[in-house]
């Protein structure tokens, strides 16, 4: 992680006045919080800019008067948030600085569960809460300033292969052609829609052509150009799985398009409920339900297909399915129903967001429209990150990154569920086997709208489950395991506990 080879300091990089630091102002458990809280507040106001050199750990812990373990140890944190990087010789360097503002550190007389002040123009953290979530409800927690971040759907963007991509990226670019970079297929480049096509016959039990592959900018682009094509075949109602992801939904009502519930139980979404709805469409994660982590059974598969054979269209969000620990793969609905499915995946659990990089594969009847609605949308995704992607889809470097992450993930979502058996005794857990996230439940006496907002104001943030659900249900909260360290999650978890404790 880090290297104790002393090359020529960095900026501020070694010397006993190193950022100010007094191991007199830690408390007496948690040193190593405290400091890796207070490098992140460095790291966030400037005075460790990327690049910067951190000192050696030995040389950090005689000035501290710690244990080189306390330093190792906030190295470490630092590292899996993707803040620090060990570079050998060169020893630990700033590689980004954090995402959000950082509040200040144990130990300066405030109380550890209170939350920095507000920025002025940000919402105050009860606000987040309060009535129904709006269209920017997401940007507005995103923004919102919090020690720890439990939401669901953040991956561990530290774990990124940037060697790995960067690799590729120089090969791609070496053996690009100067035709390559003009204007492309806007259903994608045929090389990624050719590795896209193994990758879901390997992982997915889906043999598609590549031809039947439109690459999109995630499956929010992806439900984006079904919105003009499913209006212009009459469609207006697509029914919602409830629970079901809040963001989804309102993908779809952007689009002019009603969203029925559909209640989901312990076998998954209801069919006999989706019929009586009417709608026509149905948008539905089978393999790993959002948020509820269930696993659609074999009996209500077979209904849907009956439903689907009577006229009905499937949209399948096969958003996590590569992320399972305890079960084995639950075959995609696509693999069974080609001309009544539209089958939509990404990388943005599996890799980051950011890249926007996603697959549709329509029925036959949509292809050629959504195609075309793809061409006067953007004409196409940039080349360049696709075929980076379609080398490491090829390389078979994607699935030992695969590997390697459901390793890590396991070990932090069995953190989870240890922290909340003991913080919060009597919660039901849900959908442990598989996925980035949990969803749990609790004693219905608290609005977890509350619960959420007593959490963000003692600066942790997660998402309560009311705000996916359209019809009545149980309290509870979702809560996200991939992006933080076991350490990080328990302190959330410990928080949440308290905040739970003094509501009721």
């Amino acid at each position: 992680m880090t290297s104790d080879t002393a090359a020529a300091p960095g900026p501020g990089a070694h010397g006993s006045d190193f950022l100010q630091l007094d191991a007199g102002e830690a408390p007496a458990v948690g040193k190593a919080d405290w400091l890796a809280r207070r490098l992140r507040q460095a790291m966030a106001d400037g005075r460790l800019p990327v690049g910067s050199r951190l000192p050696p750990t030995r040389v950090l812990a005689a000035e501290l008067c710690v244990s080189r373990g306390v330093v190792t140890e906030a190295y470490r944190r630092l590292t899996e948030d993707g803040q620090v990087e060990g570079r050998r010789r060169a020893g630990t360097v700033v590689v980004a600085t954090p995402a959000e503002p950082v509040p200040a550190p144990r130990g300066t007389g405030r109380h550890p569960d209170t939350a920095p002040r507000e920025h002025p123009g940000r919402p105050a953290p009860g606000e987040l809460f309060t009535g129904e979530p709006g269209a920017d409800v997401f940007d507005a927690l995103r923004a919102a300033p919090a020690r720890i971040d439990l939401t669901p759907g953040r991956p561990d963007l530290s774990a990124f292969p940037r060697a790995a991509w960067l690799r590729a990226e120089r090969t791609v670019l070496a053996e690009l052609s100067a035709k390559d970079l003009g204007y492309g297929d806007p259903r994608g480049d045929p090389r990624l829609r050719r590795a896209v096509a193994g990758w879901l016959a390997r992982g997915r039990g889906i043999r598609v052509e590549p031809d039947e592959i439109l690459i999109v900018a995630g499956i929010a682009q992806a439900l984006t150009l079904l919105h003009p094509v499913l209006r212009a075949d009459g469609i207006t109602d697509v029914a919602v799985e409830d629970p079901g992801s809040l963001g989804a939904r309102q993908h779809l009502r952007g689009g002019d398009l009603a969203t029925p519930p559909v209640p989901v139980d312990d076998e998954g979404l209801r069919v006999g409920a989706l019929r009586a709805t009417g709608a026509p469409a149905v948008l539905i994660t089978l393999a790993h339900q959002f948020p509820t982590g269930v696993v659609t059974s074999g009996e209500r598969r077979r209904e849907l297909l009956r439903w689907a054979a009577d006229g009905g269209l499937v949209l399948e969000d096969d958003y996590d399915a590569e992320h399972r620990y305890d079960r084995p793969p639950v075959p995609a609905l696509r693999a069974r129903l080609a001309d009544r499915l539209c089958y939509m995946g990404s990388v943005s659990k599996l890799l980051a967001p950011e890249l926007r990089i996603g697959w549709l594969v329509p029925p036959p009847r949509y292809r050629e429209a959504l195609t075309g609605v793809k061409r006067f949308s953007d004409l196409g995704n940039a080349v360049l990150p696709q075929l980076v992607l379609a080398r490491l889809m090829d390389s078979g470097l994607l699935e030992r990154h695969l590997r390697l992450l459901r390793g890590r993930h396991r070990r932090r979502r069995d953190a989870m569920v240890a922290a909340l058996a003991a913080q919060l005794p009597g919660a039901v857990v849900h959908g442990a086997a598989a996925g980035l996230h949990l969803t749990v439940t609790y004693s219905p006496e608290v609005p977890d709208t509350e619960l959420a907002a007593a959490a963000l104001a003692r600066g942790v943030k997660c998402q309560p489950l009311s705000w996916h659900r359209q019809l009545p249900g149980r309290p509870g909260l979702v809560l996200g395991y991939a992006a933080d360290s076991p350490g990080v999650i328990e302190e959330g978890v410990a928080a949440l506990g308290r905040a739970l404790r003094d509501l009721t």
